[in-house]
């Protein structure tokens, strides 16, 4: 599995920018950002991180998986994207804690989001 800074880098690397035109883009010192790929250092604010990925022009699923990575970076952290959506629903989190208490997996997670993209689509 990769880390933050393994995956902008790969990524970096992929589109043939230059880490200091990168750390310039996102308003960094380019020290800052050769810390942050040799994993010297945590990802930056979530604003950085959507600047990033819009740098490196991310799919969604990329995008994802770069904050993902971001709160597997600091240990008991979810990623920066979706922390204050968590933070600021009260239901979301009940409902998080009753999928704990229910050890629900992925396969009923699925489930759960194919309901939530069912329900979207009919408002339509």
């Amino acid at each position: 599995m990769s880390t933050f800074g393994d995956f902008v880098r790969e990524k970096r690397l992929a589109k043939h920018i230059h880490l200091r035109a990168l750390a310039k883009e996102i308003d960094i010192v380019p020290a800052y950002m050769s810390d942050i790929e040799k994993n010297h250092r945590y990802p930056p604010a979530k604003e950085k991180i959507f600047k990033i990925a819009e740098v490196l022009q991310l799919t969604e699923d990329e995008r994802n998986e770069l904050f993902d990575l971001a709160g597997e970076a600091k240990e008991g952290m979810i990623a920066p994207d979706i922390s204050d959506y968590v933070k600021n629903q009260n239901t979301a989190r009940l409902a998080l804690r009753k999928a704990r208490d229910l050890n629900l997996g992925d396969r009923e997670w699925v489930k759960v989001i194919e309901m939530l993209e069912k329900e979207k689509n009919s408002k339509r």
